[in-house]
């Protein structure tokens, strides 16, 4: 039977969907089949955002329709048989999951005494401990802890069981005062989290919706912006600019033509706000020769018209209120820190008695990943700043704590574009590969690298200008911990300078890579995948003792499967020979290793196939690190797995290099981004020596 977790607070605009959000991205981690139920959705004719956010969590796998309880109109037409219905839904959706987060209601239909009454018979009706979230927003430490007492003695006198009490919206200096209020007088674990103006800033689209408003001219990707304050500019430009602030949206008549290419002129132009958009009320459109004007500046900043007056377009855009959903990813990792931050996990699991299974999902790896890399914060440079992905997940992961980061490329450029995008790089070291000084350090430490090959002052200035090589020297030269490339580039652009510069760590002859292959309940080693070719016998067993340590940095037991088309001692043939050789190359320089080779690939995974073909075999049948013969049988069989079995592949991770560098494929997602640089920092702590900083 699943688990379920019941998020309940006694009044609305409390913020629970961050600590409900927060909850499910812990869980991930913990089990495998996360679920997520809404007893009662505010109207079957709009989607319920909250439920909408959850569902997107990467490891929820179930249907709108299929966690939907009944609807606040079914709940006041008949409360029992509401409930009735609400428990025999949730318990389609249980029988599908480990555990399940049950979101209470939103207050916008019932009175709230008789709201919390409902929302703590559903809870005991589903034999759900209950998280109460109490509004921290404007209140003293003592008045939020009346208010939480107050609902906790409610929920109790209906059966419901509280195990622990968050303050959600607190103000930032009274964080401390207020969850030592709430530890005073509740015997249960609580925690205070912080206000954040962010999360409940409105986009722009939603100011466009809430004025009847259409897009004039602009990008419309960048309507999913966050807007920080809202203006009316009814004055003269020159009082306006003095007003401006960032992620700001300005209200002007459409006819004023003066305010409308003033506040352009000023996005554009360095020292003034960058503005999150422009409305033009009134009904007025810019006059054909203004209208040319714009789209010649060829702006992005979104300009949006309506049809209503100065007055009924401030109101409307005064009274939007901003929510947490997934398509802002900074919103997302905003609420996702502040839970991280200031909730405590591990106590919250213990009191929802959540047990941890034993199997190992791509979702708990990859947060594991992120876990193990904030735990000792280590520093990536990024060369690609041009491009968004970079941007994006350069964002998530100073957001979340993963690394120190330095992006590479023009600094106006980068931070204008970030600041675009409603991305926050305030903590990022932003580095011009062109920047004379640092170009001429280099170029004098690359020139004797590499004099013995000739190299002169004047060719090193054109090598290590390419962002490769220059984010390369920094890592050589401790001014990184580690990089990460490839987005935007070519392997051989990624890589090839690593070779030259870094080189390869003692006891190792081979730079190889693998791939961390999540399967549904565990994580395999595929190597190599990417670089070598044809490797000979002795790269063979360099590659194989290269990713049994690769395994070990990232907690899989390595058991070592040296891959042919033959199992044992039946095969014969050049291939077979190499593999056999490699094998024995291994056993002799590292015989603490368990390794198995030659073997076929069923045998090494499948138990029933090892008792037949190596029954006395400590690898056969559980191997956990693959060894392939050559790159075509390796990249052919990691793609084959990552399709045909829904497999995710974490990669390439190379390794034997002195010192991290990671490639990244041309595809790549931002997710793939943010993971490999976690990779990166993982592998940079294992060195353990940290660098001097940002230039």
């Amino acid at each position: 039977m699943a688990r379920s977790i019941y998020v309940t607070s006694p009044e609305g605009d409390t913020g629970k969907s961050t600590i409900a959000l927060g909850l499910v991205d812990l869980l991930s981690r913990t089990v495998q089949r996360v679920g997520v139920f809404r007893p009662v959705a505010r109207s079957t004719q709009t989607r319920d955002y909250v439920l909408d956010l959850l569902l997107d969590h990467d490891g929820v796998d179930l249907t709108y329709d299929e966690c939907i309880g009944v609807t606040y109109e079914q709940v006041l037409a008949d409360p029992e048989q509401s409930l009735a219905l609400i428990v025999s839904r949730y318990h389609e959706v249980e029988r599908r999951c480990d555990v399940v987060v049950v979101v209470g209601t939103d207050y916008t239909d019932v009175a709230g005494p008789t709201e919390l009454a409902y929302n703590a018979r559903i809870a005991a009706n589903l034999g759900a401990p209950v998280v109460l979230v109490v509004n921290g927003s404007g209140r003293t430490p003592a008045t939020i802890q009346q208010v939480a007492e107050v609902a906790v003695a409610e929920l109790h006198a209906n059966h419901a069981q509280v195990v622990a009490v968050v303050a959600n919206r607190c103000a930032g200096s009274q964080v401390d005062q207020v969850q030592a209020a709430l530890a005073q007088g509740q015997r249960m674990p609580a925690w205070a989290v912080p206000e954040s103006a962010l999360l409940q800033a409105p986009t722009v689209r939603q100011l466009m919706d809430s004025v009847g408003g259409k897009l004039f001219a602009g990008d419309e990707s960048l309507l999913s912006r966050e807007v920080l304050d809202v203006l009316v500019g009814a004055m003269s430009i020159e009082h306006l600019l003095d007003r401006l602030a960032d992620g700001a949206v300005v209200i002007t008549p459409g006819d004023r033509s003066d305010v409308l290419l003033g506040l352009l002129m000023a996005h554009q132009a360095d020292g003034f706000a960058s503005l999150a958009g422009i409305i033009l009320n009134g009904g007025f459109q810019p006059t054909p020769t203004i209208e040319r004007l714009v789209m010649g500046l060829g702006t992005r900043l979104p300009i949006i018209t309506t049809d209503l007056g100065s007055f009924r377009s401030a109101s409307a855009a005064a009274t939007t209120r901003g929510r947490l959903e997934s398509s802002s990813q900074r919103k997302v990792d905003t609420a996702l820190s502040l839970f991280e931050q200031h909730v405590d996990g591990h106590a919250l699991l213990a009191a929802l008695d959540v047990p941890r299974i034993e199997v190992v999902t791509p979702l708990m790896f990859e947060y594991g990943l992120l876990d193990r890399a904030r735990s000792d914060r280590k520093h990536i440079v990024l060369p690609e700043g041009s491009d968004d992905r970079i941007l994006r997940a350069a964002s998530t992961l100073l957001q979340r704590g993963v690394a120190r980061l330095t992006i590479l490329g023009d600094e106006a450029s980068i931070r204008t574009r970030a600041t675009e995008l409603g991305l926050d790089l305030d903590e990022a070291a932003v580095l011009d590969p062109h920047d004379p000084a640092t170009l001429e350090q280099f170029a004098e430490a690359y020139t004797q690298m590499r004099k013995h090959k000739g190299m002169t002052v004047e060719r090193a200035r054109e090598i290590v200008s390419s962002v490769s090589y220059f984010g390369t020297m920094m890592v050589q030269l401790g001014l990184a911990d580690g990089m990460v490339s490839g987005a935007a580039h070519t392997t051989a652009h990624t890589i090839k300078p690593s070779f030259e510069i870094i080189k390869t760590a003692p006891d190792t002859n081979s730079v190889s890579s693998v791939f961390l292959m999540c399967l549904e309940d565990r994580v395999l080693v595929y190597g190599d995948c990417a670089v070598i070719p044809d490797p000979t016998a002795e790269q063979l067993a360099d590659i194989a003792i290269s990713s049994a340590s690769t395994a070990v940095q990232f907690g899989i037991e390595p058991r070592i499967a040296m891959l042919s088309y033959s199992t044992g001692e039946s095969g014969t043939g050049a291939d077979v020979e190499k593999v056999r050789a490699a094998t024995q190359l291994v056993r002799e320089r590292r015989p603490d290793l368990s390794i198995e080779g030659p073997i076929q690939y069923d045998a090494a995974v499948d138990a029933s196939v090892a008792k037949t073909k190596m029954p006395d075999s400590a690898v056969a049948g559980r191997a956990t690190v693959f060894v392939f013969p050559d790159l075509n049988t390796g990249n052919n069989t990691y793609k084959a797995v990552q399709r045909s079995a829904g497999a995710v592949a974490i990669g390439p991770v190379l390794q034997g290099l002195r010192k991290p560098v990671n490639d990244l494929s041309r595809g790549a997602l931002v997710q793939d981004i943010v993971n490999t640089v976690a990779i990166t920092a993982i592998q940079a702590q294992a060195l353990d020596t940290p660098s001097e900083g940002s230039l």
